[in-house]
């Protein structure tokens, strides 16, 4: 017996000593570490996965080969020569790695070769080379399908341009921080400029300096993230280096001496402890006032502020709404008007002949005083570029290992901006404190009535000479933020993402110098306003939120299938602020009306959803992917949604092919549904005039018959092809088809005989948008001593229409150009770069192709035009030592500026087109008289403000 157990033990003992630990990491070719990667002893069930940090340890026998596999990877199999064994794992085919995605895709990161959706990827030296300060201006000279511009209004809209993929509006794209929601801004865009009726997340309020790359899915996502993602999906994904931090010190200014820009940012991080890392990010910046505003024309604007016609029969109604003895009613038709008018001039030619004189006369003095004031100030002292904007940003990004299985990690940023703009100019011919026909001699006459002089005294010295006009300045406040919280685990392959994401924005807007013109009295009879009035406005604001809590789970089955699961609850509430009453009493405060106590509220709602995941690579070259979501909404009900994409690689993986088919939809925001407010608008041909936005759920949208709102619907379908021929050469094309039925739309002005001139949001139409989109890169060519590289992508747009009839009759030519042509139809960027030594040469060529605008009163047998134009930017790094860097960057080098022609739409058109003096008035009718020259009122395909330099340096600590 007791030779038996020592036998047994020496076995055993030979056994022990014959095992041995083998540890180590599992990288990709990006050198980020993958989790879940599947580590098996040859010829045994002996496995074990590397932990969220892409570490593993596993017990073998001596001389054991190990297998690595994990999904969408080429496996691969080492010797265990070493206790310590790091591999790296190429995609499939031992194709070179870029970049691993995680947009797109709820299952396991894949490479972008080895994606089946197309996306874009945009380093963090991409985004600085383009000298912009803000991400989404630099996201227009590397994206083509991404568009964004200045709108030509400066009051809230100046707080966020508005920007789109693929020419669908702003709400059809979803941004994400991290691979979490970010919060939608509280604004909500109401000028006639693109953009309109759309709401969207200010992706301008993260700093440039803290991202590590953007990966922008250019395909419907709704089945993957929910509402919004009909477009696509910007991804924004920040540094989290512990190291390499630098501070940059940004200097610009435009060709034309303004727009002066100071930028200081630092980036940095540190480790905490030995197991987490924390990376921040500290900006401040300040960018001056630019002004293009255009020459005014004296004939448009006496014509729009002062010209009476003298055969107008109401320039001589009476102060009791009566021409001759015969009061008018509004039951009386424009010929009834003018029969009454001819028989007043033949009963009463003493009266008509007295108000005709003073009418002539009038307009002679109201002309002069137009051009006196236009020969000193030729622009009529209007500001029209960008505002002064001055923001101050902060982020965090970090991460905490726990375990060798869990992790927490955390990130969260916070922007406050100011920016100051103006209002059109009120020159003193406009808002007037001497009327050119005032006649004490005619009694009761409407027209006749002498003007309150107490502008005088507010915007001059006391005497009616210093009265020059004044010009409303609008000061808004913005705050933005948000903030994630997450928990990750992995445990025997499942992968577990928990996390709550908070965020808001809120805008507080001011206005200045300006009135309330209002001839309100109080019960005493003393005007509650005018020479009471006061100067300084406070109109309210917006404000909007949301919290979502989050959990997805992962897991790779084998290394062909892998599924992934998850859930969101979603709460979002949305409010606007109630103005200062002389804000909005009577005609509110000039310039930008204050928000009613009936205007202003609080409103909630929530969702949730759920979805299913399933990747299953048939094949190593053969993949297949399918989601399905489910959402339920508190307002509006439920959605189902899909999405089927597949991918085939062959030739050696030189050639992939990639399609994609999936529904979508988009819930109506929270702005859109309950926005109520008043506007002032450019009414073509008679200056400014206000406006309201009634919403879905108003007794006066019940009274003229307005439906609720309900989701946007999408289908969308992609076709796509890439090739690799060579290491450092590939090639993509994507065709896109997107059907959107129940769009929505902020409709025209419709004069309601109920509630004057009103719009609002409407499921209004059907639209089709299809086109292609092309990436081609080829980079380390050898000349000389450097090495070349050169990208050229390109968005064309085939059709971007509606499909169907519109719901109401308030969806005109303006809007529908607004929507479908607004925005360039193609759009093509060619970028060289050039490294040598110490100097890194960039040059970039954006192509804005045509835009085509159907203006506010523009004749309707014209439109205008946007000629295709070519921008230019140039930049220079040169690395002065191993730690600092200058770089100079001259964007639009040659100045080129959008221009804009009139086309004929038939043969009417051409006849105007042919008159000199219709073509000045339909020049007056959409650039304010001239006013907005470079863009007209409704704005370009890109910036008026010409050449821009800026100049940086870069330390790195």
């Amino acid at each position: 017996m007791k030779k038996f157990l020592l036998i047994l033990f020496l076995i055993n003992v030979t056994f022990l000593f014959a095992q041995k630990e083998v540890s180590g990491f599992v990288f990709d070719n990006a050198g980020s570490p993958l989790s879940g990667v599947n580590i098996t002893e040859k010829g045994t069930s002996n496995s074990v996965s590397t932990d969220i940090n892409g570490a593993y340890s596993i017990q073998v026998k001596e001389a054991a080969i190990l297998i690595f596999s994990y999904f969408g990877f080429s496996k691969q199999e080492h010797e265990t020569k070493e206790a310590v064994l790091n591999v790296f794992l190429s995609e499939e085919g031992g194709q070179i790695l870029n970049e691993i995605i995680v947009t797109g895709t709820r299952a396991a990161p894949r490479s972008n070769t080895a994606t089946a959706l197309p996306i874009d990827i945009i380093s963090a030296n991409e985004l600085a080379s383009t000298g912009q300060l803000t991400f989404d201006k630099a996201l227009q000279y590397r994206i083509p399908s991404f568009n964004t511009v200045q709108t030509p209004v400066n009051d809230a809209t100046s707080l966020l341009d508005p920007y789109e993929i693929r020419n669908l509006g702003p709400s059809r794209t979803l941004v994400l921080i991290n691979g979490k929601r970010k919060n939608l801004s509280s604004l909500l865009y109401i000028q006639p400029s693109p953009g309109r009726g759309e709401t969207a997340a200010d992706i301008s309020a993260i700093p440039i300096d803290a991202i590590d790359r953007i990966e922008i899915l250019r395909d419907g996502a709704s089945a993957q993230y929910g509402s919004d993602a009909i477009a696509g999906v910007i991804n924004i994904i920040l540094k989290k280096s512990p190291d390499d931090g630098s501070i940059t010190l940004r200097t610009g200014i435009t060709s034309k001496g303004d727009g002066e820009l100071l930028n200081i940012s630092i980036n940095n991080g540190s480790t905490i402890g030995n197991k987490g890392f924390l990376n921040y990010t500290v900006d401040f910046s300040k960018i001056n006032l630019t002004n293009r505003a255009g020459k005014v024309d004296a004939e448009g604007d006496f014509n729009d502020f002062v010209r009476l016609l003298p055969n107008n029969p109401l320039n001589y109604v009476n102060d009791d709404n009566t021409l001759g003895n015969t009061t008018l009613t509004d039951a009386m038709t424009e010929a009834q008007i003018n029969s009454l008018f001819e028989q007043y001039k033949v009963n009463f030619p003493a009266d008509y002949n007295a108000k005709l004189a003073t009418i002539n006369q009038g307009n002679i003095a109201g002309k002069q005083a137009v051009d006196s004031f236009l020969k000193d100030q030729p622009y009529a002292a209007n500001t029209n570029g960008t505002p002064e904007t001055a923001a101050a940003k902060f982020l965090i990004n970090g991460g905490l290992n726990l375990s060798n299985e869990t992790e927490l990690y955390y990130n969260a940023a916070y922007t406050y901006k100011k920016v100051n703009s103006f209002a059109n100019y009120r020159a003193p011919y406009w808002m007037s404190i001497k009327n050119p026909f005032e006649n004490p001699s005619i009694p009761n006459w409407r027209i006749a009535t002498a003007y309150p002089t107490y502008l005088k005294d507010f915007f001059g010295n006391g005497t009616v000479a210093s009265y020059k006009g004044y010009q409303p300045t609008f000061t808004g406040d913005l705050t933005d933020y948000n903030a994630s919280l997450g928990f990750k685990s992995i445990k025997n392959g499942w992968n577990a993402d928990a996390s709550i994401t908070i965020g808001g924005n809120s805008q507080i807007y001011t206005l200045d110098n300006t009135q309330n013109r209002s001839p309100l009295k109080d019960s005493n009879g003393n005007p509650i306003y005018q020479e009471n009035s006061p100067i300084s406005f406070k109109p309210g604001g917006s404000n909007f939120n949301h919290v979502i809590g989050n959990l997805d789970v992962f897991k790779i089955l084998s290394d062909k299938i892998s599924i992934s699961f998850g859930s969101e609850f979603r709460s979002e509430n949305f409010e606007t602020i109630e103005g200062d009453k002389a804000s909005w009493e009577g005609a509110g405060a000039d310039s930008f009306a204050g928000t009613t106590p009936k205007e202003a509220g609080k409103w909630n709602r929530y969702n949730w959803g759920a979805y299913f995941d399933l990747a299953y690579d048939l094949t190593k070259d053969f993949l297949v992917n399918a989601t399905l979501r489910q959402e339920e909404y508190s307002d509006f009900g439920s959605a189902t949604v899909w999405k089927i994409s597949s991918r085939y690689k062959f030739l050696d993986d030189k050639i992939t092919l990639r399609a994609s088919v999936s529904t979508g939809f988009r819930a109506p925001t929270l702005h859109q549904i309950y926005t109520q407010k008043s506007q002032y608008t450019f009414n073509a041909g008679g200056g400014i005039e206000v406006t309201r936005i009634i919403n879905n759920v108003s007794p006066e949208a019940h009274i003229l018959g307005i439906t609720k709102l309900t989701p946007e619907k999408s289908t969308n379908t992609t076709i796509g092809i890439g090739a690799r021929p060579l290491k450092y050469f590939n090639i993509t094309i994507d065709y896109y088809n997107i059907a959107i039925t129940d769009r929505i739309a902020l409709g025209d002005v419709v004069n309601t005989p109920q509630f004057g001139k009103v719009a609002w949001f409407e499921n209004s139409f059907d639209s089709k948008t299809s086109g292609l989109d092309l990436v081609m890169n080829y980079s380390n060519l050898g000349l000389g001593n450097g090495q070349l590289a050169f990208n050229l992508s390109g968005n064309i747009t085939f059709e971007n229409k509606r499909i169907s009839d519109v719901a109401s009759d308030n969806f005109g030519a303006t809007i529908e150009a607004l929507t479908f042509t607004s925005r360039p139809k193609t759009k093509w960027i060619l970028g060289t770069n050039y490294k040598v030594k110490k100097l890194d040469f960039y040059l970039n060529n954006s192509y804005f192709g045509k835009t085509t605008f159907k203006q506010s009163g523009l004749d309707s047998n014209l439109r205008t035009e946007f000629s295709p134009k070519i921008v230019t930017d140039l930049g220079i790094n040169f690395l002065v030592t191993t730690k600092l860097t200058l770089a100079l960057n001259i964007d639009n080098a040659f100045n080129i500026l959008p221009k804009w022609k009139f086309k004929s739409e038939n043969a009417a058109g051409a006849a105007i087109l042919n008159d000199p003096a219709q073509i000045k008035n339909q020049f007056n009718l959409i650039t304010f008289n001239g006013r907005y020259s470079q863009m007209t009122y409704g704005g370009s395909q890109f910036s008026q403000l010409g050449t821009q330099f800026s100049l940086s340096l870069n330390y790195k600590l």
